[in-house]
């Protein structure tokens, strides 16, 4: 645990505040944090965010504040977050844009230094397994989202940072038996409502009995390939993407296709009212828009969300809803 969050630092890691639920990933990495931390002499905190899901709620959150403090930790937060559902997100993806965005704004703040002044913005410790790889790239491939979906989760995303990736879930709880360590059992992570749920107590274990031992690692090392991958294809469409209102018929149809339909996604995302991006794109969308350049015959525009798009004079462009 303590090499494998060593290994994930860089320089530029000053300061370290850990995201902690109680659970015994957060727990783990919190241990093993605080250990890199004093070694290094870094700055480190934790913060602790209550969604108010649940009844008790805040008092969960109490517990794992007074587990850091035990464990050593100074700088210790609790943070209500509000779930708004309004966004149009599930209650998942709500939770976790809650739950980021105050992460964000502590790490922002900085955490207290040895000296009592507050330290440069933080990196954001994640306590994401190598199981939970796993079932993030298993849910992907079951959506047919492509290869971006199952590179899963990246081991850094601007200041977050997973060190724990490669280790196991059966690591982390080793570590909270043998530190006493008591953590919570989060209720939504057994409640087979929700998908991820159902992969993680019946998919998964279904798939180590019937297919062998290493599912779960075998998945892990598809996200850590596919996602190389992603990236290489992300920055060539980028390189191939005009930046312009409208997209040539001609210069689209000479690129590949894995090229080409990432193309058509990045201009299609950045369309709609005053440029703000067409949200719900599906791959079908994509898949009929590419129809006007491969099998072009003067038909009438394509529908997508939030407007449709034309072939005229050898060029794509956009149609806003009601426009003709």
């Amino acid at each position: 645990m303590v090499q494998a969050v060593r290994a994930a630092l860089t320089p530029a890691d000053t300061a370290l505040l850990v995201a902690c639920s109680g659970g015994a990933d957060s727990l783990a990495l919190a241990v093993a944090a605080r250990e890199v931390a004093e070694r290094s002499g870094r700055p480190y905190g934790a913060l602790v965010v209550d969604h108010g899901l649940q009844a008790g709620s805040a008092e969960v959150a109490g517990r794992a504040a007074t587990t850091l403090a035990d464990l050593g930790y100074r700088d210790v937060s609790v943070v209500r977050v509000v779930v708004d559902l309004a966004v149009g997100q599930g209650l998942e993806a709500a939770a976790r844009t809650a739950r980021y965005a105050a992460l964000d704004a502590a790490a922002r703040a900085g955490l207290l230094t040895a000296g009592g002044q507050r330290s440069a913005p933080a990196t954001v410790l994640l306590g994401h397994t190598r199981d939970d790889q796993a079932e993030t790239v298993l849910l992907g491939l079951l959506r047919g989202s492509g290869t971006r979906s199952l590179s899963g989760m990246a081991a850094r995303t601007g200041p977050h940072l997973r060190p724990l990736l490669d280790v196991t879930r059966a690591t982390t709880e080793q570590v909270c038996r043998e530190r006493g360590l008591v953590p919570h059992e989060d209720p939504h992570n057994a409640d087979p409502a929700y998908a991820r749920s159902r992969v993680r107590h019946r998919v998964l274990p279904l798939l180590e009995a019937e297919l062998g031992p290493g599912t779960a690692a075998a998945l892990a090392r598809t996200a850590f390939l596919a996602r190389d991958d992603a990236d290489l294809l992300d920055e060539l469409a980028a390189a191939a993407d005009p930046g312009t209102g409208t997209l040539g018929c001609e210069e689209l149809t000479a690129l590949p296709p894995a090229l080409r339909r990432r193309v058509l996604r990045r201009w299609l995302a950045r369309q709609g009212e005053g440029g703000q991006g067409v949200g719900g794109l599906t791959l079908a969308h994509v898949r009929a828009v590419e129809r006007l350049l491969e099998d072009w015959h003067g038909q009438r525009g394509v529908p997508v969300p939030g407007g449709a798009v034309a072939r005229r004079d050898g060029r794509l462009l956009w149609q806003a809803v009601g426009r003709g």
